[in-house]
């Protein structure tokens, strides 16, 4: 049975979707969506509270690297788990081309579809999409915006200026 959560954060509201144990969606809210009263994740599962908890963390500067249990199995083809995988292994505080992460999805002239692929990503945050930038330093896009996709490369301690 699927478990949805909404909580706020620094960047507005997220939507959080588990299943069996595991978390299968994180995506930015609609503010439309967000309970009035909503007194915390107190009657969620336990992949829930821990996903709480582990996002309250990273926003708070105290967490680099989640450990709540994700499954990228429940949609995309598989180039775009490939480049969800991928994303997975650029660090904290790192970002990456699009056309270099098409190039380690063995793909070097797809950064097209790595950008779709990285729009399409159900796991946001976690997954961290928002690492990925155009060659020329610019933000690129983003499913949050690119004002959201700055201020979580900014909490990761990145200098990100508009070109």
């Amino acid at each position: 049975m699927k478990e949805t959560y909404i909580m706020q954060t620094p960047i507005g509201p997220l939507k959080i979707v588990s299943e069996a144990d595991v978390i299968i969606a994180l995506d930015h809210a609609d503010e439309a969506a967000v309970v009035e009263g909503d007194d915390g994740p107190g009657e969620a599962s336990g992949v829930i509270r821990q996903c709480v908890r582990e996002l309250e963390e990273y926003f708070a500067g105290s967490r680099r690297d989640f450990e709540v249990p994700i499954s990228l199995d429940h949609e995309g083809t598989a180039f775009q788990k490939n480049v969800w995988n991928k994303l997975r292994d650029i660090p904290y505080g790192q970002t990456i081309s699009y056309k270099a992460l098409a190039a380690d999805c063995g793909g070097p002239n797809h950064s097209r579809a790595v950008a779709n692929a990285n729009g399409r990503n159900p796991i946001s945050i976690i997954v961290p999409c928002h690492r990925v930038i155009a060659s020329d330093g610019t933000l690129g896009g983003y499913t949050g915006g690119v004002g959201k996709k700055r201020r979580l490369l900014e909490l990761e301690g990145l200098d990100i200026r508009p070109k």
